[in-house]
């Protein structure tokens, strides 16, 4: 532009602009078709999972069966102009008591967090979610959504999760007025399971739902508007599935939870099987 406008050489017009002359020599490369459909994928898995970066992009390109470098899809992603979700401020620890990772469970269903959250419908009517997850193989075990949920209707929720899963040992969660009910001991009773209850105002003792609720939060609520309750209960039970089968877990080693717990029970089995042959 400089040259046809002004008159002057490539010389002086590149030492205008501060741009080496060999690269304005140097002839654009046209991407490959296996660039272009690389794009148009990342394209796509942005527009479908947008809370998600190209850590995980590269991760579901390898199971897909594709060999890429990493380095090429964050190349492309930047490029692209895809954004990296934006990291979310901690808060600041407060309260009394210390973190309780000395009950780390070893096997599936060993201890059962359970925590409440909320969101409303366009009308502005409340809306209830119970999480309950299950902390080794961070599986959501349960987003049940009501207007209001009593610990009856809790106890309901629990009897249906073991008549599925089985017991677990331990549940974890704070001392809301329906974890802390009558009901709650009678059924930890019947069902041979304890309760960890957390410190006031510590709720980093129980991280794993927290983190849990989060990224519903991020990942879902935060982009969704219900018109009706029945519209939540299926649309959270559909993000729910999608959780428990398709999205890799960086502390699981980019595995699903059903993977992971595939994975270990199929391990565990051949350990029992060694055993008894010896």
């Amino acid at each position: 532009m400089l040259e046809e406008s002004f008159g002057v050489k490539e010389r002086r017009a590149c030492r205008v602009v501060g741009q080496h002359r060999s690269t304005q020599r140097l002839a654009v490369t046209l991407p490959t078709n296996d660039e272009q459909e690389l794009r148009r994928w990342l394209v796509a898995f942005a527009k479908d999972h947008p809370r998600r970066g190209w850590k995980h992009a590269y991760q579901h390109r390898r199971r897909a069966g594709h060999r890429v470098n990493k380095k090429r899809i964050q190349r492309l992603w930047r490029l692209e102009g895809l954004k990296v979700p934006y990291r979310t401020r901690k808060k600041r620890l407060r309260g009394l008591g210390a973190h309780v990772g000395a009950m780390s469970p070893i096997r599936p269903h060993a201890i059962w967090a359970m925590d409440f959250q909320f969101d409303e419908t366009r009308d502005g009517k409340q809306l209830k979610l119970l999480n309950i997850q299950d902390i080794f193989t961070r599986e959501c075990l349960a987003v049940h959504v009501r207007r209001s949920i009593t610990a009856d209707e809790l106890m309901n929720v629990l009897d249906e999760l073991v008549a599925r899963h089985g017991a677990p040992t331990f549940l974890r969660c704070d001392n809301g007025p329906e974890f802390a009910a009558f009901a709650i001991a009678d059924w930890c009773r019947f069902n041979n399971a304890s309760t960890t209850f957390i410190d006031p105002g510590s709720p980093w003792q129980n991280g794993h739902i927290e983190s849990f609720n989060s990224r519903l939060r991020d990942q879902f609520l935060n982009g969704q508007l219900f018109e009706s309750l029945l519209e939540a209960r299926v649309l959270l039970e559909d993000w729910r599935q999608q959780y428990n089968h398709e999205r890799l877990h960086s502390s699981l080693c980019y595995l699903t939870p059903v993977e992971f717990k595939e994975l270990w029970e199929q391990q565990h089995q051949q350990r029992l099987l060694l055993a008894l042959d010896h």
